[in-house]
């Protein structure tokens, strides 16, 4: 048995004005032996399939892994050249079983689905008896291609998203049973009409995942899957399904995926964001009992496309004269480079932050201490390892600022404590980051504030500017069913 394995990954935030190019590809990963490197996110898949194949003995063939940070529509150029490679690879090996690992929203000039344009032109080329397998993040938009090309689809159930390497093991014992016909996997989506954020650290979706995975394996249900949709993807099918794989009977497949489906929508009020503004969510953290309160600023989450840059939080804690708050990961190239030739110790003066355009605010000139310096950080992702590049921790008048020189959130607390901030002794910690610090900061948390403000990635769902999905959608429409 021949296994080819290949990786092409980015989110695409279709109002983000960072275009996503080669060089953004390549200041992230693009490897051609990923599986010789450490783990990340996107290629952490890889190991586990290259380990999998190797234990029964297969021949596996490794092609391109690449991913780039969220940012806007991958340039034309690039995802051809990308994907062509990936194509001639298949091409060239002509393998039993293909196993993808991609992201499930990533738009490129002219491209609204990369995930099905690969994976409809794969199917070209192998034909009808190869297993197609694909692993995606579950903001994927599930298209109509994605799921006629594909044998099998299986996204992360996490968010955030710690179980990557789990869902690729999965993935590959599925695959190599359907290779060796001992089932036959039928898929089936339900569209929920939902479009917002579900969180799976706590109810209502802890429990709704926990029954996903306890109704799998049970009565010829071979795996289900929640796509969450990414919100800041224009394109028509974005939003929530739910989507079933059943053993030979798609009958079965649509009705679970239906029966998951509807008992999300029962949930929605549950889901509905009341999230403090940034004056509120900072008023909670100065009033708080026990510290450190970890404030995320979902707005300027890098890993939703937006620039890392915004200025917004910290002008207010630092026009209320507050001290002992760390904040990070900022974004700004220039001030790194220039703390770096200063050195530790420096005192100077910074313009940071408000760069790349109204949703990053006005810059803020800063009088600060150069207290920390470091390079080439990465921070833990679940069981990967994530870059973060040059990292500088700043002082200003008892505020902790976290600058890197490469566009990333906040995945953990080693990118504020391997610089030599001690998080214990913050009042409050603001994190750039939607969801993905969860796992490594609520553990150090006294309570964990998600903040409604001004940036990128707002999360008003209701008023997003989409120009290729209609409005049918909750809760832009209270039912949208009726």
């Amino acid at each position: 048995m021949k296994v080819l394995i290949a990786g092409l990954a980015t989110e695409t935030n279709s109002f983000s004005p960072i275009p996503t190019g080669r060089l953004a590809f390549e200041d992230s990963f693009v490897s051609r032996t990923a599986t010789r490197e450490p783990a990340n996110l996107f290629s952490a898949p890889q190991h586990e399939w290259r380990a999998m194949a190797e234990a029964r003995g297969w021949e596996v063939v490794e092609s391109l892994s690449a991913f780039a940070q969220p940012a806007g529509p991958t340039i034309r150029s690039t995802y051809e050249g990308f994907r062509d490679e990936i194509l001639a690879d298949i091409e060239a090996a002509k393998p039993d079983i293909l196993l993808l690992s991609m992201h499930g929203a990533m738009i490129a000039e002219g491209y609204d689905d990369c995930e099905g344009d690969m994976l409809v032109r794969a199917r070209a080329i192998l034909g009808p008896s190869a297993v197609i397998g694909l692993e995606i993040d579950p903001h994927n938009h599930l298209t109509e291609d994605m799921l006629g090309a594909a044998d099998l689809i299986v996204s992360y159930k996490e968010y955030p998203h710690t179980d990557g390497h789990l869902r690729a093991r999965e993935l590959f014992t599925l695959a190599a049973d359907t290779a060796a016909g001992k089932i036959r996997p039928v898929m089936r989506d339900y569209d929920c009409r939902m479009i917002t954020m579900f969180h799976t650290t706590r109810a209502p979706m802890r429990g709704f995942v926990d029954e996903m995975q306890a109704r799998e394996n049970t009565g010829g249900i071979l795996s289900l899957s929640l796509t969450h949709g990414f919100p800041w993807g224009d394109c028509e099918r974005v939003g929530a399904r739910m989507l079933a794989i059943a053993d030979g009977d798609a009958e079965l497949a649509e009705t679970v995926a239906r029966e998951f489906g509807e008992k999300l929508w029962s949930l929605r009020d549950q889901l509905r964001g009341d999230w403090p503004s940034i004056p509120g969510a900072i008023d909670h953290a100065v009033a708080a009992n026990k510290t450190p309160v970890v404030l995320a600023d979902f707005a300027d989450n890098a890993g939703g496309g937006a620039p890392a840059d915004s200025t917004f939080v910290l002008r207010e804690i630092l026009g209320r004269g507050l001290r002992d708050a760390a904040i990070g990961i900022f974004w700004d190239p220039v001030v790194v480079r220039m703390c770096q030739d200063a050195g530790v110790g420096a005192q100077m003066q910074v313009r940071l932050g408000g760069k790349i355009g109204a949703m990053s605010g006005d810059p803020l000139d800063l009088k600060v201490t150069v207290r920390g310096l470091r390079e080439k950080m990465t921070q833990k992702m679940g069981e990967g390892q994530m870059p973060m590049g040059n990292g500088v921790w700043l002082e200003t008048e008892g505020v902790h600022i976290v600058v890197s020189d490469r566009r990333t959130q906040a995945f953990h607390p080693m990118c504020f404590t391997d610089l030599g901030i001690d998080l214990s002794d913050m009042r409050m910690v603001v994190v750039k980051s939607s969801q993905h610090f969860y796992a490594g900061f609520a553990p150090i948390a006294s309570e964990v504030v998600y903040i409604s403000g001004p940036g990128a990635i707002t999360p008003d769902y209701a008023n997003i500017p989409y120009t290729k999905r209609d409005s049918n959608y909750w809760p832009k429409v209270e039912d949208p069913f009726a």
